[in-house]
């Protein structure tokens, strides 16, 4: 059985082969990386969450202390 030109040109030759693997493997590292970066975006994501959860307590407490020192400084002038 003869091939014909266009039959033999879609022949897979072992440099088809080596280069789909090669392109395989990049692909497996690109995912990879992909991933860690997709992780990192997570944890920032969750940093700053949390940053403006401890922001909003830290004024919370800042209104707190200071109507403590207008209530402590009424009741210091109430004594006198």
């Amino acid at each position: 059985m003869t091939l014909t030109p266009e039959q033999f040109n879609k022949l897979v030759t072992k440099e088809d082969l080596k280069d789909l693997a090669t392109k395989i493997e990049m692909n497996e590292k690109f995912d990879q990386v992909l991933t860690a970066v997709d992780n990192l975006a997570k944890s920032v994501k969750d940093f700053q969450t949390e940053l403006a959860a401890n922001q909003g307590a830290h004024d919370r407490m800042s209104e707190t202390l200071d109507n403590h020192e207008v209530r402590l400084k009424k009741l210091e002038f109430e004594k006198v």
